[in-house]
């Protein structure tokens, strides 16, 4: 039989730990036996671990990892904590053995840092990407995807993405019956439309206090609904194009169209979540084009479709109702999280 370990280090986070004990445990082979083994094991057997609001004891030290089939690794409440000792070892050992090795949330920081994601692709929780990319550079990141499937070695987003790796793997083991029946059981679909990017709060570029192009982004934003040319912008900051560009690209690293559209994506965002008017009457009032350059843009930015994405933050109750004759602006989302909140915060917020 199929054995999973679960690796429990102190402070590990219980969504993270009991998502793979589920999704692999709903797992029924056609003849009705239980499609895997799990075990669940910490630094040392019989070891106390803390796991938020409650303890816990595993049963099974650092040797279950080497009777592994597959290691799954939660995340911890604080990321950048060293490992225990004997850790790294034992999953460099294991992966010599050909044991595949999967990640959920911030756990893919104990997985780079027993080196094994060097020069592979990789992604977390969304808001710890930039600081897992930074602490271990020879790991590409994708902050965009639910999870990545290098073969051998997988990486999960947070919290719910667990369970579309696990599901997943379990369709790779054993077919989309097997799968689909232990969806069913978890009540998740099997697979889930679009991905990661479509929880991302996407800021708009900082800009340094007192930076001239200030008073020109309180414009755009004010102004994001209009019709606005590259000529527009620069006419309203008394510059030619070249100019602007230029000065723009300085003080936001970015161009002045494309800050425009995030403003643009973001309002849209704002007006799904919160809103039924149809996608036309959304696509106007955040300034796009057209419905269809509005679909794209979207697509492109948050990784899935307006309707799927008012689907996702509204549920599927939503319904659009029909444009009023002169719709009335849209309030200014309200401001995102600041994208300095601490790891250990974002593994908190992830749990």
């Amino acid at each position: 039989m199929h054995t999973v370990v679960v690796l429990a280090l102190d402070q590990v986070i219980p969504f993270d730990l009991s998502a793979p004990i589920d999704a692999f445990g709903w797992a029924r082979l056609p003849d009705g036996r239980a499609a895997y083994r799990i075990r669940v094991c910490s630094a040392s057997a019989d070891e106390e671990v803390s796991a938020g609001p409650f303890t816990l004891r595993a049963p099974y030290g650092l040797e279950a990892l080497a009777e592994a089939d597959t290691i799954v690794l939660p995340g911890v409440a604080d990321p950048t904590a060293p490992l225990p000792p004997g850790v790294a070892e034992a999953l460099r050992a294991a992966a010599a053995n050909g044991t595949r090795i999967a990640s959920i949330c911030v756990g893919a920081f104990v997985f780079a840092a027993s080196g094994l994601l060097d020069g592979l692709r990789a992604t977390t929780h969304w808001i710890a990407a930039r600081d897992l990319a930074a602490r271990y550079p020879a790991v590409t990141v994708d902050p965009n995807v639910l999870y990545v499937d290098n073969g051998q070695f997988l990486t999960s987003a947070g919290a719910a993405a667990g369970l579309d790796m696990c599901l997943h793997m379990i369709r790779k083991d054993h077919g989309s019956a097997v799968a689909a029946h232990a969806a069913r059981m978890s009540v998740m679909p099997l697979e889930r439309e679009g991905g990661q990017a479509q929880f991302i709060v996407h800021d708009l570029p900082p800009v340094p206090a007192g930076a001239t192009m200030e008073p020109l982004l309180d414009w755009l934003e004010g102004n994001a609904g209009r019709d606005l040319t590259l000529e527009d912008i620069a006419a309203r900051a008394g510059m030619s194009t070249r100019t602007l560009n230029r000065r723009f690209r300085e003080q936001t690293g970015t161009t002045p169209l494309q800050w425009l559209h995030r403003a643009r994506v973001r309002r849209a965002q704002y007006l799904l979540e919160t809103t039924t008017y149809p996608v036309e009457r959304i696509a106007a009032q955040a300034g796009f084009g057209s419905p269809t350059a509005f679909r794209e843009r979207f697509k492109r930015v948050v990784g899935t479709s307006p309707h799927a994405y008012r689907r996702a933050f509204q549920g599927a109750e939503a319904e659009p109702t029909s444009p009023s004759p002169s719709p009335s602006p849209s309030p200014s989302p309200s401001p995102s999280p600041s994208p300095s909140s601490s790891l250990s915060g974002a593994a908190a917020a992830a749990s």
